[in-house]
């Protein structure tokens, strides 16, 4: 069976420059809830935190634009993405089309190797959440996700899971009201299991109960207010 290319975190992207670490540092801070939706992203005062140019800050804020992290408004500047509860329903809906079909795959193809790095996620976000850091919890439950779908060796479905689970981190952001909006404790556990028994019927069966359990989680009424100081958010 071959291994599938080694994974990196999806919101750690290789750093070419500037504007790619300033956009990794955005993204980190958007994904770990440190900047909720709705928050503005003034360029200038960007481009004093970060001690870059305006130049590298709209660079940054545009490729965080076609990813779908930030919305640029025309008179109004950048912000980060606010989606709504019809948004919110319809993510959930595709991924619940699409990652049940990805599990069954990633399990035909699991190796030890592969199962070694699922672990290594469960285990990172087990000790975030035991030290209260929820936000990187998310974010590593988020890429637990994605890592599943690269295993699946299916690359335009794994792009597609990459966006939706990316859009997911916003919309707990705005609606999540509960600690189980996290990934359930024993859900990664349970699909593990079913990977390392090669079980592709119940990967998929589990990961399909999972994800309607993500989305009851939510509060699908309220909305977070956004944090109005980004130096105190973005501080080293």
């Amino acid at each position: 069976m071959t291994e599938p290319a080694e994974s990196q975190d999806f919101i750690q992207p290789i750093l070419t420059g500037p504007s790619a670490k300033l956009e990794a540092s955005l993204s980190l801070a958007i994904h770990e809830h440190r900047l909720l939706p709705g928050t503005k992203l003034g360029e200038d005062e960007l481009s004093e935190i970060y001690s870059v140019s305006r130049t590298v800050v709209r660079t940054a804020l545009q490729s965080l634009s076609h990813s779908q992290l930030v919305d640029l408004r025309r008179n109004r500047g950048a912000f980060v993405a606010q989606p709504t509860v019809r948004e919110a329903k319809e993510v959930f809906e595709a991924r619940s089309l699409l990652e049940p079909r990805t599990a069954h795959s990633a399990a035909e193809r699991m190796t030890d190797k592969s199962l070694a790095r699922l672990e290594a996620h469960i285990k990172a976000e087990h000790e975030a959440i035991a030290v209260g850091e929820l936000g990187k919890a998310l974010r590593l439950s988020g890429q637990f996700h994605i890592e599943i779908s690269r295993i699946a060796d299916q690359a335009t479905i794994a792009g597609f899971i990459e966006r939706l689970v990316a859009r997911s981190s916003l919309i707990i952001a705005i609606y999540w009201r509960r600690q189980s909006a996290l990934c359930e404790e024993h859900a990664h556990h349970a699909l593990v299991d079913a990977f390392r028994r090669r079980d592709g019927t119940d990967a998929e069966a589990l990961m399909k109960s999972h994800l309607l359990d993500i989305l009851t989680a939510l509060d699908l009424r309220e909305v977070s207010e956004p944090a109005g100081n980004l130096r105190d958010v973005l501080k080293p």
